[in-house]
């Protein structure tokens, strides 16, 4: 089944860190799969190689100074009621992880959203 997705959506993003975990499972995973479960169109995983936050920490991917706690965004995609849902649910994860994060939302148009032909 294909979802229609709406030219006018929300970007929500994520930012955590790698090693930030909900019980035994990375959160960003945990993440996605809430996402998938409330039926969200589509999420995403980046991770990156330095970043810095309210800790002021550097985190940074450089062999000789090897992090084990990489930024991770997780951006995820929808109609805006559905975003807007799925925040209270992402927000009450990330408290029960017991980590730091910020979160955005953006407005975005969304151009083309098809499943690859077979």
């Amino acid at each position: 089944m294909t979802r229609e997705l709406e030219r006018d959506s929300k970007l929500l993003r994520i930012f955590i860190g790698e090693a930030d975990k909900l019980g035994h499972q990375p959160l960003y995973e945990a993440l996605v799969h809430a996402a998938k479960k409330q039926g969200i169109a589509g999420a995403t995983v980046l991770r990156g190689i330095l970043s810095y936050g309210a800790s002021s920490r550097i985190h940074t991917a450089k062999l000789l100074d090897l992090s084990f706690d990489l930024p991770i965004v997780v951006e995820i995609v929808d109609h805006n009621d559905k975003i807007e849902e799925f925040l209270d649910i992402a927000n009450r994860m990330i408290e029960e992880a017991g980590c730091g994060a910020l979160i955005t939302l953006e407005k975005v148009e969304v151009i083309h959203y098809r499943p690859k032909k077979h």
